[in-house]
């Protein structure tokens, strides 16, 4: 794929990776409502920096809504870490400066965005494939920054080598058939390892599962099942949302209303034994609770 498709539907280029401000950080600055990590982990949208150092994924999820249908290669050469986020920080403070003319900006918000104080490594792309991961984490950290890392499990190796503030798993199916439905991959053994590693790991932890109905929405005991030993702090449950190029690959049907989701998660929270901590409708995402970690990060 040509990066300049990337360019023009929003993403900044930045490294091997990119940047690029998402739909909630734009909301928050007009000082609208803000995404459900605010609601759940106390996130400011407007002082969060969505970002990736890689943008190449052994994975094609159906409900993928990243505009990628092929994958990126690997590079030859990598951007040193505390170059990568000194050049994603400045990229940042570039997309912000435009909103300065608008007579519909919080100013007070678009102050504090100025300085951020988080980083989510989620864009698109697998960055565990990043092979200076753990530096560009240790360089959010020392600059009084909290970091969410989301990875879809399939390079273990890489999970005992980092310390995020937050280290997301996606599971996407219960069982290793509908796992090549959804991500068209050959790593359900590797996932299954990483969820062994999760409960060992010294952050805090989530599972987050996408339901998409008619191709992942069945048998919440058997994603129970596999959830049992990781013994992740949290678990997400949330909806597929039809955008982006998982259209040409997924009907608007597939996409589950907010009440499905939470009888789910419901179901799921029995199974497990979790809380049914939080949700967010706007969002159709619901947080489940081991009960044991203070789930609003009150500081950096």
């Amino acid at each position: 794929m040509d990066p300049a498709v990337l360019e023009q539907q929003g993403y900044h280029l930045v490294g091997e990776g990119a940047a690029k401000p998402c739909l909630w950080l734009k909301r928050s600055l007009r000082g609208g409502e803000q995404c459900y990590k605010h609601h759940f982990y106390g996130i400011e949208s407007h002082r969060c920096v969505q970002m990736t150092p890689t943008l190449h994924c052994n994975h094609l999820c159906l409900h993928c809504w990243r505009p990628v249908d092929e994958a990126f290669p690997l590079p030859e050469k990598w951007t040193d870490p505390d170059a990568l986020l000194e050049l994603v920080l400045r990229e940042q403070r570039r997309i912000l400066s435009g909103y300065w003319g608008s007579d519909v900006v919080d100013r007070a918000r678009l102050q504090e965005a100025s300085t951020p104080r988080h980083v989510a490594i989620s864009l698109m792309g697998e960055p565990t494939f990043y092979p200076h991961l753990r530096g560009l984490i240790e360089a959010i950290t020392a600059r009084g920054m909290t970091s969410f890392l989301v990875t879809n499990g399939t390079n273990p190796d890489a999970l005992n080598d980092v310390e995020p503030t937050q280290l997301y798993i996606s599971l996407n199916a219960p069982d290793e058939e509908t796992y090549r439905k959804v991500s068209s991959g050959r790593y359900w053994d590797s996932i299954l390892e990483s969820l062994d590693l999760m409960r060992d790991l010294r952050c805090r932890t989530v599972v987050r599962i996408t339901l998409v109905r008619g191709v992942n929405m069945f048998a919440p005991e058997s994603y129970a099942r596999l959830l049992a030993d990781a013994e992740p702090d949290f678990i997400e449950i949330k909806a597929y949302m039809h955008l982006g190029r998982s259209r040409y690959r997924l009907s608007r049907d597939a996409m589950p209303s907010h009440e499905e989701v939470v009888s789910f998660a419901s179901e799921l929270s029995e199974s497990i034994g979790y809380s049914l901590e939080d949700q967010v409708s706007l969002s159709r995402v619901v947080l489940l609770s081991r009960g044991d970690v203070q789930r609003k990060l009150d500081k950096p």
